[in-house]
């Protein structure tokens, strides 16, 4: 292989995905670059330029430019980062939130048609040419926080929660296949009856894989958002995704107008309820309890959503439903 072999690759590719006329492409006003600053913005809701700017190792006076036209135009609010005032917090605003999930959806639908011009047969092999290639160039480096992404669950995603619940609790506290039991009733109601506006499951992503979950569903009590299933695959644990899912799931609860959100957790899950502390929610009532083929102590968690204005980042973690 060649230098001239990967730039030849790289103008092919960049010609398929329309990156030298991104905006007309999406139909929206944003370079790629404008985009990805969005998607960025929409799947860590609570951040900084500093971090942003790391992440996506962009120009600063370049990413001030763009953080001034979001600003400009009422996508972007900025403000003193709560944990260090040496910085600026950046966090979308509902019109912000409104168009990166409009370039998502726009992003997707786009994506797709180029799918359906690809016979189901070959797909296997692109996407394994895919993690081949992503494998080859990125092998010199261990994973990034950068390196995973949030997203909706595609067809099968829901069963790959259910299987690694049961094998991951299985391999690392010995529980039996009751909690298996469990995790697919959870699943299956929510296949088979949620509403969008109230209710998500957001899917880590790591090199084309899964690597963690987390589902917010509606408790049986008026007002309130009930934390499930959050998980982090063990390859996957020090890159923040445990928090980036527990934020974003907050954020999302927040905004769809619940007053609080609860959760029950067993205290050997001790990765997990230091991320709960660290996004503000108070342990409330514990129970000792024989389930899953061990004795545990169920404890039962709390964030009053009106009395916590913003979440906190940290490491990742792993929890039960």
């Amino acid at each position: 292989m060649t230098v001239q072999d990967i730039r030849s690759f790289n103008r092919f590719y960049t010609n398929v995905i329309g990156a030298l006329d991104y905006g007309r492409r999406l139909y929206a006003p944003y370079t790629l670059t404008e985009s990805r600053v969005l998607y960025e913005l929409a799947h860590a809701p609570r951040t900084d330029a500093a971090d942003l700017r790391a992440q996506l190792h962009l120009d600063a006076g370049y990413l001030t430019r763009i953080l001034n036209k979001f600003e400009e135009d009422g996508l972007v609010e900025r403000g003193p980062s709560e944990t260090d005032p040496r910085r600026r917090s950046v966090t979308l605003t509902g019109s912000g939130r409104e168009a990166a999930a409009l370039l998502d959806e726009r992003a997707r639908q786009s994506v797709g048609e180029m799918l359906d011009t690809v016979r189901a047969e070959d797909r296997p092999r692109l996407a394994e040419a895919m993690r081949t290639v992503r494998t080859i160039l990125g092998e010199s480096r261990a994973p990034r926080p950068e390196d995973v992404v949030l997203r909706e669950p595609a067809p099968g995603d829901l069963g790959w929660i259910v299987q690694r619940n049961a094998a991951l609790y299985a391999a690392e506290y010995g529980w039996n296949a009751d909690y298996e039991g469990l995790v697919a009733r959870i699943v299956a109601d929510y296949a088979e009856d949620h509403d969008p506006r109230l209710e998500r499951t957001w899917i880590a992503e790591l090199d084309g894989r899964p690597v963690g979950c987390v589902m917010c569903v509606r408790d049986d009590a008026p007002g309130a958002a009930r934390l499930r299933l959050l998980l982090v695959e063990p390859d996957a644990r020090g890159l923040g995704t445990g928090d980036r899912l527990v934020g974003t799931l907050v954020g999302f609860a927040r905004d769809a107008g619940y007053r609080e959100v609860v959760l029950w957790t067993n205290d050997v899950l001790a990765a997990a309820r230091r991320i709960y502390r660290r996004h503000g929610f108070v342990l409330v009532a514990e129970k000792p309890h024989h389930s899953f083929g061990r004795d545990l102590v169920g404890q039962d968690w709390r964030l009053d959503l009106h009395a916590t204005p913003g979440g906190r980042r940290g490491v990742a973690g792993g929890s039960a439903g």
